[in-house]
């Protein structure tokens, strides 16, 4: 079996929140908490890629899972090292992975409607052609369940607002949570998770505080995961492009409403109407 590269981190590790005096309405002076945005630099090969804005919660699964879904590295198993510096702000990733075709990607780059101004490189939507996530069925109460089990993190978002939350979610419980300035980077954190440890999305569900964009749900496609949730709204080109891949997509999801945009024919309904509101 493949060993995992090496993680180094060096340098005070940034902190994720600040605690700052603000006024109300009224003048009152108040102590209040604001979170902590950092540059990083992604070096691949010690060729520079981009300069992300991160928390910096984990940041070695960001940079992987940023250059996972870029497709600018594919193979787990020829990773070498992640070096994060956060005294020069860099992350650099080493692997025995060729890496030419790179600098001729760099060139091809769609700014995204993702917060912080998302990016995706080169021809990612070539790559998906035909592509289609596992198809699998889910009953109305384990979302309702899954939006139970996330209310008890988002702990950075009720400290301090201005971050989105992301999680993947496995058998109604939250098996991985991640906060960031913007919700592209959360999800690149955890699909650099998954990446890492060699799983899978099949029967996961994917939950995001944001808006459904067709950068979300390309990401969440690579992941193979094929349940989207979101408390926010979904974009046409979300939608559409959910539909070609077959994930079902759950927006404004909160408490016990939800609306399916895609999919609806993979959920079954067994708490319907009133016994759903009155619980």
């Amino acid at each position: 079996m493949s060993q995992s590269p090496k993680i180094i981190t060096t340098g005070a590790v940034p902190k994720q929140t600040l605690t700052v005096d603000v006024y109300d309405e009224y003048g009152e002076k108040l102590s209040k908490e604001v979170a902590c945005e950092q540059p990083l630099t992604l070096m691949l090969n010690w060729q520079e890629v981009v300069t992300l804005m991160t928390l910096g919660a984990r940041p070695a699964e960001l940079v992987l899972g940023y250059l996972k879904n870029q497709h600018f590295i594919s193979d787990v198993s020829l990773l070498e090292s992640v070096l994060i510096d956060w005294e020069t702000k860099t992350a650099a990733v080493n692997t025995k992975e060729t890496t030419e075709h790179v600098k001729e990607n760099l060139k091809k780059k769609t700014v995204t409607s993702g917060c912080g101004q998302g990016t995706m490189y080169g021809n990612v939507m070539k790559q998906l052609e035909n592509y289609q996530v596992p198809q699998v069925n889910i009953n109305q109460s384990d979302i309702y369940a899954s939006l139970e089990a996330l209310t008890y993190h988002n702990d950075t978002y009720k400290a301090a607002g201005a971050v989105h939350g992301c999680a993947i979610c496995e058998n109604n419980q939250v098996s991985s949570f991640v906060e960031d300035v913007g919700r592209h980077n959360a999800v690149d954190t955890l699909a650099g998770e998954l990446w890492l440890n060699r799983g899978t999305g099949d029967n996961k569900l994917f939950y995001t505080t944001g808006r459904l964009t067709s950068e979300m749900v390309i990401k969440v496609a690579q992941m193979g995961i094929p349940v989207l949730l979101s408390r926010s709204g979904v974009t046409q080109m979300g939608l559409d492009l959910a539909q070609k891949f077959g994930i079902t997509i759950i927006a404004r999801a909160k408490g016990k409403r939800f609306q399916v945009f895609a999919g609806h024919e993979k959920i079954n309904f067994d708490v319907k109407g009133e016994a759903a509101l009155r619980d």
